[in-house]
């Protein structure tokens, strides 16, 4: 009888096995194997087309990732990078939880402005950029106003009026023209973190709520000191989620505005592909591509292992 169930159990690890088998490939070749490839090849000096044809391979160590560091376009990048991702960030969590929290008391209407706010997520990061960028048009001239200048000169708040992510003004490496590119990404994603934080909030069990309030703790107190802190692991999973998106942001800003004029919203994804695909220099590229893949895994791994660690536990 064991040795029967023993041979069961054999054949259902190979069946599973083989079912999974052109998964394993697929995700080896396509994924990992492509990433050591990029990895070789930022390491070289393939940076012309002629160079890729004849196979010239050449080890410069890490001399690209030198250059890039000290690559003017590619500093302003990475401030690019920090400054999107923390207000990126910051405003979905916010919105998110103001909107979850609103749509909670369950107001009349409440199901229907559930659905707006979540409209957003059903389009792509490019139709985003395609109507903001309408909404943000640049034009100024009295004889020629566009988007929101044109609804502030109807108003007449003119004096509003501003160039919009065509603006070339900065406060401590904050380029001003990605404002209109962070409050598109969080009109998208804001739906997104409403959705976590709702449904977090109605998991929450009603009996803690009406204890507290029979201890005579205020709306508030009861949402900082009960909600809050059970809300905290959605939180987490939020920042994760959207740190990655905005780490390796490019159809949003390429469909908005390009990198801007002296690449004022210019982002690494932008300038690999521009290197990469325009300029043939692939070796550059590639060493763009592993620094964003870098970044990404510093946000990404501590996560994934600490989540790894806690069902180890259970």
């Amino acid at each position: 009888m064991g040795v029967f169930h023993i041979k069961r159990k054999t054949k259902r690890g190979i069946i599973s096995f083989l079912i999974l088998s052109p998964t394993f490939a697929a995700i080896g070749v396509f994924v990992y194997f492509f990433i050591g490839w990029t990895g070789r090849t930022s390491v070289s000096n393939w940076n012309s087309f002629a160079r890729l044809l004849k196979g010239e391979f050449e080890f410069v160590g890490l001399r690209n990732y030198f250059r890039l560091f000290e690559d003017p376009r590619f500093q302003t990048d990475l401030w690019n990078t920090l400054y999107f991702t923390l207000f990126f960030i910051l405003g979905c969590l916010l919105l998110g939880i103001v909107l979850a929290v609103l749509i909670d008391r369950n107001l009349k209407g409440s199901g229907i402005f559930r659905n707006i706010y979540l409209f957003p997520m059903a389009l792509s990061f490019v139709v985003t950029g395609a109507v903001w960028r309408w909404i943000f048009a640049p034009g100024i001239l009295p004889s020629n106003p566009q988007g929101m200048n044109l609804l502030f000169s109807l108003v007449g708040l003119d004096f509003l009026q501003w160039r919009w992510f065509t603006s070339t003004e900065s406060f401590l490496n904050f380029n001003f023209a990605l404002i209109p590119v962070i409050i598109a990404a969080v009109w998208q994603m804001s739906g997104y973190t409403m959705a976590m934080y709702l449904a977090g909030l109605r998991g929450i069990s009603q009996d803690l709520v009406e204890a507290a309030e029979v201890d005579g703790a205020t709306g508030w107190q009861i949402f900082w000191k009960i909600k809050f802190p059970i809300l905290r692991p959605i939180t987490l999973s939020a920042m994760i989620i959207l740190g990655h998106i905005s780490l390796k942001i490019f159809d949003l800003v390429y469909a908005m505005t390009g990198s801007g004029p002296n690449n004022v919203t210019d982002v690494p994804a932008i300038y690999m592909f521009e290197t990469t695909f325009r300029a043939n220099k692939y070796a550059t590229g590639s060493a763009i591509a592993i620094i964003m893949l870098l970044m990404v895994a510093v946000v990404i791994i501590p996560y994934l292992a600490s989540a790894f660690r806690k069902e180890k536990r259970i």
